[in-house]
C-alpha cells in the first residue's frame, strides 16, 4: 500500500472514531519555557563485535498522571514509571541487531541514521524481543518465527501494571510503547501528578517551526514531499518535556496497542502515532490525532520506537550496596 492512502486513511479513522548503561545529564530549555535540568539521560549497548550500538532511553516519571482531556480524558495516564527512547529507531540499529543474529526484519528505504521504515508492527516487535533476548530478559511478544503472527499471552502470564495487556509480557523489560505510555512521554507538561499537557512534543501549544532538519525547541520535520525523506533521528526536531525527539513528524511510529485499546486480538488493527515528514499540515502533529493500520502493513514513513522498565536509581544502588557491605561486615564479625 502507498503512502498517501495509508494518511488518508488515519485522518479519516480519526475524525470518526477518536546490556551496558552509561549516564548523561540533561539540561536544557524547551520551546514552552520547561526546563529539563539534572534529568538522567541513559545509553545501553547491545550487538555484538563491530556491530555493537547503543540505544538513548529518558526517564518518565510522573506516575498516576491524569489523562489528557484532549483525547476524552482516555489516553495519558501511566499509573507507574518508565523509560521512553530518546530517538526514533534508525536503519543503522537494524542493520547491526540483524549482524549480531537478529532474524525476520527485511530492509529499510533509509540508510544508517535515518528512521528504519518499511516494517511491519511484528517485525518491530521482533526487534524488541531480540532486545530482550540478547541481555537475558524475557520476551515481550510471543511471536512466531517469521515475524508474521502473535499469541496473546495468558492472564497469568502478561502485563498487569496499569490494568491487564495480553500483547506484553509481565516480565518484559523493553517493550514498543502503549498508547498512553507514548503519549505521556509527547505530550504531558512533566509538571508533577497532573492532567496538563501541551497540544504538541514540542512543550509548546504553538504550532511546530517547519524544519528538514535540526534540533532547536519548537521545531519538527513536516510538510515536505515523499522525495525529501526523514531526518536523522538525532537532528528531528525539538524535544518534549521529558526529553524525546521526533514524536511529533519525521515518520508515523507503531504503538503497541490496538486502536481501540483494548489489546485482546492479535490481529487487530495497531496505533499509528506521530505524524510524518510528508504530512502536509500540522494537525496529525497535535495530541488530538491518531492513526491506525493493520500489524501486516509495511509503509515508508511508519517506523516505531522503544519503551523500558526504569533503570534502579544510582541511590538505591549505593544504598544496596552499602547494606551489602554492612551485611558482610557482620557475617565477619560472627565468625
Amino acid at each position: 500500500m502507498a503512502d498517501k492512502p495509508l494518511i488518508k486513511m488515519m485522518k479519516k479513522t480519526k475524525r470518526s472514531a477518536l546490556g551496558k548503561s552509561s549516564f548523561g545529564k540533561l539540561g536544557m530549555i524547551l520551546g514552552g519555557g520547561v526546563v529539563l535540568s539534572g534529568a538522567i539521560a541513559q545509553a545501553e549497548s547491545f550487538g555484538t563485535g563491530a556491530s555493537v550500538f547503543s540505544l538513548d532511553f529518558v526517564p518518565v516519571g510522573n506516575a498516576g498522571n491524569g489523562n489528557d482531556p484532549a483525547t476524552g480524558g482516555v489516553y495519558g495516564g501511566v499509573a507507574y514509571d518508565y523509560r521512553m527512547g530518546t530517538y526514533e529507531i534508525s536503519q543503522g540499529s537494524i542493520n547491526a541487531a540483524v549482524a549480531s543474529g537478529l532474524t525476520g526484519i527485511s530492509a529499510s528505504n533509509w540508510s544508517q541514521d535515518k528512521p528504519t521504515n518499511t516494517i511491519t508492527w511484528y517485525q518491530a516487535a521482533g526487534f524488541v524481543n531480540w532486545l530482550n533476548t540478547s541481555t537475558g530478559h524475557q520476551p515481550a511478544y510471543q511471536l512466531n518465527a517469521g515475524l508474521t503472527e502473535m499469541t496473546l499471552w495468558s492472564s497469568a502470564e502478561a502485563w498487569q501494571e496499569g490494568g491487564e495487556n495480553l500483547y506484553r509480557n509481565k516480565n518484559a523489560y523493553y517493550f514498543l510503547p502503549s498508547r498512553n505510555e507514548w503519549h505521556k512521554a509527547a505530550y504531558h507538561k512533566n509538571d508533577g501528578v497532573t492532567a496538563d499537557y501541551w497540544l504538541y512534543p514540542t512543550a509548546s501549544n504553538a504550532i511546530p517551526t517547519q524544519v528538514t532538519s535540526g534540533t532547536e525547541a519548537g521545531t519538527a520535520v513536516y510538510g515536505y514531499s515523499l522525495g525529501q525523506g526523514p531526518a536523522s533521528v538525532y537532528t528531528a526536531g525539538g524535544l518534549s518535556p521529558y526529553g524525546t525527539m521526533a514524536q511529533g513528524g519525521n515518520v508515523w511510529e507503531w504503538g503497541e496497542s490496538a486502536y481501540d485499546g483494548s489489546n485482546d486480538s492479535a490481529s487487530e488493527r495497531r496505533a499509528g502515532l506521530g505524524g510524518p515528514w510528508l504530512d502536509p499540515s500540522d494537525r496529525m502533529l497535535s495530541s488530538s490525532m491518531w492513526g491506525n493500520a493493520l500489524p501486516t502493513g509495511t509503509f515508508s514513513s511508519v517506523g516505531f520506537r522503544v519503551a523500558s522498565v526504569p533503570e534502579p536509581s544510582s541511590a538505591v544502588l549505593m544504598i544496596g550496596a552499602g547494606v551489602l557491605g554492612l551485611a558482610r561486615r557482620r557475617s565477619r564479625a560472627a565468625l
